[in-house]
């Protein structure tokens, strides 16, 4: 008997938040959705829900993109998982984190939400913070900007070209998760080197 996962992918509803830093989970869904060949099912569980299969092992992948906005991305995740009784081991969160730098993506099995009020609202609402998060670099955020404004601004044209890079290590990462496991899989990520650019500074033009 194949495994059920839930694939989250936090970000804000909305064309003018498309693409933005906060939406960076979004965009790692979009690639995920190509990638796997998952069948958009519609609005499900505060979410555009998506469902298919990977590998012959595993039964079934669910990804859901929350609605809810951010902070009440733990609404969502909730419903999706009791729905479908998925252990929280098998729920895989992507986001990003200005903690760290761009062209970085960190894979963890546990810790605290940090200043991710969407992370913040999932481990609320799963009562732990025992589950897979991928955690993708979009700092360091400029000593000038505060949080809000920082998150909610567009990625710059020259670092458009190293998020193609990490969306790609995102996809593999998401599915080393699931067909190796989150250990092996924590060892393949957190080893590969930053996509290399001539400019990785955090430039808002």
């Amino acid at each position: 008997m194949g495994s059920t996962f839930l694939i989250v992918c936090l970000g804000n509803p909305g064309q003018k938040y498309e693409y933005t830093r906060h939406n960076i989970g979004y965009r790692i869904g979009d690639a995920c959705v190509k990638s796997l060949a998952l069948n958009q099912i519609g609005s499900k569980f505060k979410s555009t829900y998506f469902k298919g299969s990977f590998q012959s092992v595993i039964t079934n992948v669910h990804l859901i993109k929350p609605l809810t906005y951010m902070n009440l991305s733990g609404a969502a995740v909730i419903a999706a998982a009791n729905y479908y009784k998925i252990e929280a081991s098998n729920i895989i969160v992507i986001y990003d984190d200005y903690d760290l730098d761009l062209g970085t993506v960190r894979l963890r099995m546990k810790g605290s939400g940090g200043t991710h009020n969407g992370m913040k609202s999932i481990i609320q609402h799963i009562g732990h913070n025992l589950f897979p998060r991928l955690r993708i670099g979009i700092g360091p955020k400029p000593s000038f900007m505060d949080t809000s404004r920082f998150v909610l601004s567009d990625f710059s044209k020259s670092q458009e070209d190293i998020l193609k890079e990490v969306i790609s290590q995102s996809v593999e990462a998401i599915e080393s998760v699931m067909s190796d496991g989150i250990e092996k899989a924590m060892n393949k990520v957190n080893t590969k080197p930053k996509p290399s650019s001539s400019s990785t500074s955090n430039s808002l033009t």
